[in-house]
């Protein structure tokens, strides 16, 4: 696992500039992350770094108690590093996100980009009922069970809507 304090210190990197940009550009017409990265539903950046801090917190204080499972560390590392990544590409996108329209149309990702997110679902898919399985297996907590269930259903759900854009986006091309 990555060393919190490292994180820490980026995380305070990440306030100052979410701030800044927080009070350059107002509120964004939608939230600005997906409801499955940030269970904030916030139009503003800070926000989203706050809950990125809250997620460390509990790593620490789980960590602390001695409660903290290797599946569980696994898990808040990776939404934590999710998390990290989209809030970097915000700030990091934001100079053409200022020169976007507001409103702009949804722009369709390529073809191959949905093949690899397809594989990437899949693998998260599998890796998912890896995880309930082991947690059935060693009798955790029916509410670690039902987050993982979620989760995978969560995923499952994804998987089928690429599955059907790219079906979508084929039928398409070869009326074409």
């Amino acid at each position: 696992m990555v060393e919190l304090s490292k994180i820490d210190k980026v995380l305070t990197a990440l306030s100052v500039q979410a701030s800044e940009l927080d009070k350059q550009r107002g509120e964004h017409h939608l939230a600005l992350f997906d409801e499955q990265l940030f269970q904030t539903r916030s139009r503003l950046l800070h926000p989203c770094v706050v809950e990125s801090q809250h997620i460390v917190d509990s790593i620490k204080r789980e960590q602390e108690q001695g409660t903290l499972t290797h599946e569980r560390a696994e898990y808040l590392s990776e939404k934590l590093i999710s998390q990290i990544s989209a809030i970097q590409r915000e700030l990091s996108t934001s100079m053409i996100r200022s020169q976007e329209p507001k409103h702009s149309s949804h722009f369709r990702k390529p073809i191959h980009v949905l093949h690899q997110d397809l594989i990437q679902h899949q693998e998260w898919e599998a890796r998912l009922q890896q995880m309930l399985q082991t947690a059935t297996l060693q009798g955790q907590s029916q509410q670690v069970i039902e987050a993982t269930q979620q989760r995978l259903n969560r995923c499952r759900a994804a998987r089928i809507k690429i599955e059907n854009q790219i079906t979508d986006r084929e039928s398409h091309k070869n009326e074409q």
